[in-house]
């Protein structure tokens, strides 16, 4: 069975202690539940930090996407995938997620994942975002946007969507075998 993919996606600027620590905590906690990581795989930012506590967990996996070869990757990125693609991997990394949360402010980069994850039907979680984007990608995406103020919080929301992922790929599974 395909393991369930949590893309991360934030700022590459670390300058924000308090979302760091909000980011490293929800790799900890993703990785707590057996998912795999997915990020776009840079050594800075929410990035960097989700993957550093993904990989405080033994037997977890990361998955990092990278713009670039002259990107550097986080040493927690289990499996570096460099795509050459500059920004254009934003929509690599969405569409290898089941979900995407993204974590804090973030940037014109993190607005174009949350974009493209809606407009491929994907559920968003925002963790830590403004007001302003808060209200913008609930209008924008209706019913795919939920708000989590923890990584708790947002961990919990992730379970009930996990649930009705699994089952839809089951069925699609046993739809392929039987046909």
């Amino acid at each position: 069975m395909r393991r369930f993919v949590v893309g991360v996606m934030g700022s590459g600027d670390d300058r924000d202690p308090h979302l760091m620590e909000t980011a490293r905590t929800l790799g900890r906690l993703i990785a707590k539940q057996g998912w795999v990581l997915l990020s776009g795989g840079r050594d800075s930012g929410v990035m960097k930090a989700a993957n550093e506590g993904a990989k405080q967990i033994s037997g977890s996996l990361t998955i990092g996407i990278l713009p670039d070869p002259q990107s550097t990757p986080s040493p927690d990125v289990d499996v570096v995938i460099v795509t050459d693609m500059g920004n254009a991997r934003n929509n690599i990394n969405v569409l290898s997620s089941h979900i995407v949360v993204a974590c804090g402010q973030g940037g014109a980069g993190t607005a174009s994942e949350i974009a493209l994850a809606l407009k491929a039907g994907k559920q968003v979680i925002l963790l830590a975002a403004a007001s302003l984007a808060k209200s913008y990608f609930q209008d924008l995406g209706k019913k795919q946007v939920f708000i989590a103020e923890s990584p708790a919080e947002a961990v919990s929301l992730i379970k009930k969507y996990e649930t009705r992922v699994l089952a839809s790929s089951s069925d699609l599974e046993h739809e392929v075998q039987t046909s």
